[in-house]
């Protein structure tokens, strides 16, 4: 039997061109960790919101150490932000009559 005579069939599927987002559901081991949603308070994601903006007027206030005024208002600003984002992230754990979560109607 020669080499050259020896036919080769292979099928390796449809070529159909994958988008880049769709190459996160297919290669993640739980496929459906990206479809969940998780219901938070509203506190709580305000909270979030709050200390992400507070550390980031911050972190812009130290690299503003040209203009003192700007460097001073933005770390005054973010440092008061990122209380407020802490008050309003702890708060539904420390006032047990807050409501935070929603209900199921």
């Amino acid at each position: 039997m020669k080499v050259q005579s020896i036919g080769y069939n292979i099928n390796f599927g449809e070529n159909k061109k994958e988008r880049f987002t769709d190459k996160f559901i297919t290669h993640t081991k739980n496929a459906a960790d990206m479809n969940d949603t998780v219901v938070v308070p509203r506190t709580i994601f305000k909270g979030y919101l709050g200390f992400m903006a507070g550390t980031t007027m911050t972190a812009l206030g130290a690299l503003a150490k040209n203009t003192k005024w700007l460097s001073n208002t933005l770390n005054t600003a973010g440092i008061l932000t990122c209380l407020y984002g802490t008050w309003a992230f702890v708060r539904p754990f420390i006032v047990k009559d807050t409501s935070g979560v929603a209900q199921k109607k």
